[in-house]
């Protein structure tokens, strides 16, 4: 791929390595305008990998290079169009953290090096050019290709991986990434995964639970405390739960603490009375006791 500007001037390696920082060397660190020509060349190989995979919208750029933790490999060759330099082409990785099935469907929560964009011209396609910048990449981050994620690779990647490093076995996922058989079990990948703890299984109702739900029962089923009979537990708690003297001949109206189940004896069906009630039942009846003797 050529662009108006010295490619040579900007990128003084064949293999260049860019960050967030769009620097590639000290050249471009001390001038601005050749990091301006660093994000045209970025955005340019973004729009024709996007292309050549049939996306709605470039997933590389220099915008989104600046904001994400991601390495980009960038492969000139510097002879071509008359010593200027040519771009060959990139490949983009980064950590992602992810959620994968293995062979058994056991959930693993893993943070995986990914690729996430590689793309070579099409012009220079089947010239070794992807393989030497794969290699390039492997070598630096010192990770063998197994132990790595693919983002939805596209079909000529598959068969690139599988022709140079014989990844076909895939292991099936639910989102887009691609993992391959001994991602799971490398001794080097196991000490980078971790389990996602599974949801207990619902187990049988403990003691203290039962002994709850019976409170409940029995709360819902007795009268309120108004209502209840004398020497009932509903007037035990009431009166134990009184904040002063003066308060002693009226039911506490404070929520009682603890609820004891009714006596076996007790019925269900007796008529609320209280004290005070049969005191004027006694009054009325000696009342009516000394009118029929005469007595006023």
């Amino acid at each position: 791929m050529e662009f108006p500007f010295d490619i040579n001037q900007i990128f003084s390696e064949r293999v260049s390595i860019l960050d967030q920082t769009l620097v590639a060397g000290r050249r471009s660190a001390e001038r601005p305008d050749l990091q301006a020509h660093i994000a045209t060349v970025i955005d340019e190989l973004g729009r024709a990998s996007a292309k050549a995979q049939q996306l709605t919208a470039p997933i590389t750029s220099a915008s989104k290079l600046q904001s994400q933790r991601h390495q980009l490999y960038l492969l000139k060759d510097g002879e071509s169009s008359g010593g200027r330099g040519v771009v060959v082409g990139f490949l983009k990785v980064g950590y992602k953290k992810l959620f994968l099935l293995d062979r058994g469907g056991v959930h693993i929560e893993a943070e995986p090096l990914c690729v996430l964009d590689f793309y070579i011209a099409e012009n220079l396609q089947r010239h070794g050019y992807g393989l030497e910048l794969f290699d390039f990449m492997l070598q630096h981050k010192n990770l063998e290709p197994v132990l790595m994620a693919y983002d939805r690779p596209s079909p000529k990647f598959l068969s690139f991986l599988a022709k140079h490093y014989c990844l076909t076995q895939s292991v099936p996922q639910v989102n887009n990434f691609v993992v391959f058989e001994g991602f799971f079990f490398s001794n080097r990948s196991v000490a980078q995964l971790r389990k996602v703890p599974l949801k207990k299984p619902d187990g049988e109702i403990k003691p203290y639970s039962l002994m709850e739900r019976e409170v409940v029962r029995q709360e819902q089923r007795t009268l309120p405390w108004p209502f209840a009979p004398p020497h009932s537990p509903q007037r035990l708690v009431s009166s134990q739960c009184s904040h002063s003297p003066s308060m002693r001949s009226s039911p506490s109206r404070a929520p009682p603490q603890v609820l004891l189940p009714s006596s076996p004896g007790g019925s269900r069906n007796q008529s609320p009375q209280s004290p005070l009630i049969d005191r004027c039942r006694e009054r009325r009846s000696s009342s009516l006791s000394r009118s029929q003797l005469g007595f006023h």
